[in-house]
């Protein structure tokens, strides 16, 4: 989908003129991960047109290979105009122009299963489970229960907007229990089912073998069922020994190849009885906030790029919180992520160092170019 930004905040009735970008949660993911250093693939619909080109060329500019895009001849490429406001509060605006477009015609026929079969991690959203009927049986087919299926990702992503007709609560519920995988925002999960603190949340969503509760600035809680937070071996690529860790796909509307039975880097439900969760909460780093949108895709890029890299619970949550902030910092949706290295230090920082940590525009060092990037001149401040 392609989204435009406004030139300044405002009203969209008062903003002048916008600037086009990459839209979209799953296509957002993608490019994150794909930047982070991981082999990444992105699975969609675009209407053959120039807004359709534009994004096949722009997602595939992060290195993301698109070789597995729909073109419709017949309908048009989605697009969005939103304000700069907090999307969790009522100045935010966002006009969605998605109706009868190419992405709203995906189906188990136009993706079929086999096209993410051999995923290692699939992650989808409830964004696509809202556009259609369609879409919406393309999300069952792909979260039902299967032998040997891809780990299943799931952000709720609850957007209003989309759900004019109803049935968002039960739908989102139906699916986030089918999933692995769960990210939910606390605010998502008040509007949803009523429940407002991450125990109650895990009481509505108890199936899920990692449930990852955001609660803005506040920090995030993860229940992990019978995990202790430690590392974890990286999932491996198909027939490589040893597994590279940089090494990854995302898509589905994110995937990441290499079909396996086995349990992944700890995620899968232990058959048998339950299991007590193990609960590990990270408060989030202080930002300068430069355009408070995109950070929920970004938190969701940095989490899996830490599972994939087999790193423990905690180090999966900073490098989440990490990633969050690189998006808040920029004006755009899409952000340079730290060189992995510096990302890396910053995630092992013991407690103290980490709650003093204060991040502001260009910490990321994404004015260096390629993926060697020193990172040595970030902005990273301690009071």
């Amino acid at each position: 989908m392609v989204a435009f930004l406004p030139s300044r905040p405002g009203r969209l009735a008062d903003v002048p003129s916008f600037a086009r970008a990459i839209g979209g949660a799953e296509s957002n993911v993608a490019c994150a991960l794909a930047t982070a250093g991981h082999r990444v693939k992105w699975v969609g619909r675009v209407g053959r047109d120039g807004f359709g080109r534009h994004l096949v060329e722009a997602i595939g500019a992060y290195g993301v290979d698109v070789t597995a895009v729909g073109h419709d001849p017949h309908r048009p490429t989605g697009v969005y105009f939103r304000t700069d406001e907090d999307r969790a509060t009522e100045a935010h605006e966002v006009a969605y122009y998605r109706a009868g477009s190419a992405a709203s015609a995906m189906s188990p026929e136009t993706v079929p299963y086999d096209t993410v079969a051999d995923a290692r991690i699939l992650h989808l959203t409830g964004i696509t489970a809202a556009l259609s009927a369609d879409c919406l049986a393309l999300v069952r087919e792909l979260t039902a229960p299967r032998p040997g299926r891809p780990l299943v990702s799931f952000d709720v992503n609850h957007r209003p907007g989309l759900w004019r007709d109803g049935g968002a609560s039960e739908v989102l519920l139906e699916l986030a229990r089918r999933a692995d995988l769960v990210f939910v925002g606390e605010d998502e999960a008040r509007v949803l089912w009523g429940v407002r603190d991450p125990a109650a949340i895990r009481g509505v969503l108890p199936e899920p073998a990692v449930l990852v509760v955001k609660g803005g600035g506040e920090g995030v809680v993860v229940f992990e069922r019978g995990a202790a937070s430690s590392p974890t071996p990286p999932l491996p690529e198909p027939g490589a020994l040893p597994p590279d860790p940089r090494a990854s796909h995302a898509g589905g509307a994110e995937f990441q190849p290499a079909r396996r039975s086995a349990p992944r880097s700890g995620l899968t439900p232990t058959p048998g009885a339950p299991v007590p969760d193990t609960v590990t909460s990270v408060p989030a780093p202080r930002v300068d906030v430069v355009a408070p949108v995109g950070a929920g895709d970004a938190f969701a890029a940095g989490f899996l790029s830490a599972v994939l890299r087999g790193l423990d619970t905690t180090a999966r949550i900073r490098h989440g919180h990490l990633m969050a902030a690189a998006a808040l910092t920029v004006p755009g949706d899409v952000a340079v992520p730290p060189r992995r290295a510096h990302a890396d230090r910053l995630a092992a920082l013991d407690a103290s160092a980490w709650g003093t940590l204060h991040l502001g525009p260009g910490w990321t060092g994404d004015d260096q170019e390629g993926p060697d990037r020193s990172g040595d001149d970030q902005e990273v401040r301690t009071p």
